[in-house]
């Protein structure tokens, strides 16, 4: 069976901050989550400011506007978490 890029992408529908960690409601109602300590600028970040993270491309990617710090999904799921 092939499968397009589209359809092997890793999709969030939910996205929100718990006790220093990062949290993710995938689309196949998994959820993921990872310490904010793993990358560099969310460390560094108020608990206001890695509050304020959304959904981006569709539920492809996060976005902390206050920090001007994006990750992917993909990556979040292959431990990619960005500058450590």
């Amino acid at each position: 069976m092939k499968y397009s890029i589209a359809e092997l992408e890793a999709k969030a529908v939910r996205v929100w901050v718990e006790s220093g960690a990062v949290c993710l409601r995938l689309a196949n109602d998994r959820e993921i989550r990872f310490p904010a300590s793993k990358n560099r600028r969310l460390r560094q970040a108020t608990p206001a400011q890695l509050g304020n993270v959304e959904l981006i491309c569709e539920g492809t990617g996060l976005h902390w506007p206050d920090l001007d710090e994006d990750l992917s999904i993909q990556g979040i799921l292959e431990g990619r978490l960005g500058l450590s």
